[in-house]
C-alpha cells in the first residue's frame, strides 16, 4: 500500500480542504446532511488510516480519492428507488436516475466545480485517463438534457447578473428576474415562485443575500439555492443552515453550468429519492 508523503501535513490539509470537500460532497449528493456526513467520514478515515493518502497524488487529490472510497462504500448512490406511476415528474425523475452512468456526476463536478485535471480525476475515481474523459463527456451531455426550470437571480452587479442570465438561459432555463436588494429578492420570489435561486451575499444597499434566502426558505423550504461568494469558507462553517450548492467568485461558466444542472437535477428527484 502506498505511504503518504512525509511532506504532507495531514492536519493542515484537512483544515484547508474541508470547506471544498464539503462543497463537493453536497453538490454530489444534493444534501447538506448526507454530504457533510461523507466529508466527516473521509476525515475520520484519514486519521485512522493515513497510509491511504497516496504519495503519487497532490494532497488535495489524495484526500478526494479517500472520499471516493468512502462514497463508494456507502452505496447510497447505487440504490435507486423503485419506479413510480403516479405523477409525470416522478416518472421522469426515475428515468433520469436510472439512466445515470456511474461516476459521471463525480467526473463532471471534479472537473468543472473543483478544477481537477483529467489525470487527477482518473486517479480519484480509480479509472484510466480515457475512461475519465469518457465519463466527463457523458456527464456534460447529461447536463444538457436536464430538467428545464425558472431561475431567479439575486445579484447587485449588473455585469455579473448579465453573465449569470446568459449562462442560465443557454442551459434552457428561463430567468424570472434579477433582484439587487434583500427586499427586492423577497418580493420577486413571492411574485414568481422560481424553481431555483442564484444568490450573491453582499447586495447593493448593504443588505445580505443570506438574510433574503433565510426569509424565503422559512416560507418555501424546498426551493434549491446556489450561493455565489468570494469567501466560501465563511458559509461552510458547520453551522446551519448551509448551502448544498456554492460557487466561488470569480466563477467560470463551467462552474455555473455544473451547479445549476446539479441543483435542478436534485430538485426534480428529491421527492422520489425520499421514497427510497
Amino acid at each position: 500500500m502506498a505511504q503518504p508523503s512525509p511532506e504532507i501535513d495531514l492536519h493542515a490539509l484537512a483544515v484547508q480542504e474541508l470547506p471544498y470537500l464539503r462543497r463537493y460532497a453536497r453538490a454530489l449528493t444534493g444534501s447538506q446532511t448526507l454530504g457533510d456526513g461523507l466529508a466527516t467520514a473521509t476525515l475520520a478515515r484519514l486519521v485512522d488510516e493515513p497510509s491511504q493518502l497516496r504519495a503519487d497524488l497532490s494532497g488535495r487529490a489524495a484526500l478526494f480519492a479517500i472520499f471516493q472510497k468512502v462514497w463508494a462504500g456507502e452505496g447510497v448512490h447505487g440504490d435507486q428507488p423503485a419506479p413510480t406511476e403516479d405523477g409525470t415528474l416522478a416518472a421522469r425523475a426515475f428515468d433520469r436516475l436510472s439512466a445515470l452512468t456511474p461516476k459521471t456526476r463525480e467526473a463532471m463536478l471534479l472537473s468543472r466545480m473543483e478544477g481537477f485535471r483529467i489525470e487527477d480525476i482518473a486517479a480519484i475515481l480509480g479509472v484510466s485517463r480515457d475512461e475519465a474523459d469518457q465519463l466527463l463527456t457523458i456527464g456534460l451531455n447529461d447536463m444538457a438534457d436536464g430538467m428545464r426550470g425558472r431561475v431567479m437571480i439575486i445579484e447587485d452587479e449588473p455585469i455579473i447578473a448579465m453573465d449569470l442570465r446568459s449562462i442560465v438561459t443557454t442551459l434552457g432555463h428561463s430567468v424570472v428576474g434579477v433582484a439587487r436588494t434583500r427586499d427586492a429578492a423577497i418580493a420577486l420570489q413571492k411574485r414568481e415562485a422560481p424553481d431555483l435561486i442564484l444568490a450573491d451575499i453582499q447586495l447593493a444597499d448593504g443588505s445580505s443575500g443570506i438574510d433574503a434566502i433565510n426569509d424565503i426558505l422559512s416560507r418555501e423550504s424546498e426551493t434549491p439555492v446556489i450561493f455565489i461568494t468570494a469567501y466560501p469558507e465563511r458559509l461552510l462553517t458547520g453551522e446551519r443552515p448551509e448551502p448544498a450548492f456554492l460557487i466561488t467568485k470569480p466563477f467560470s461558466e463551467e462552474q455555473v453550468r455544473s451547479s445549476v444542472s446539479q441543483a435542478m437535477f436534485f430538485a426534480s428527484t428529491e421527492s422520489l429519492l425520499n421514497q427510497g
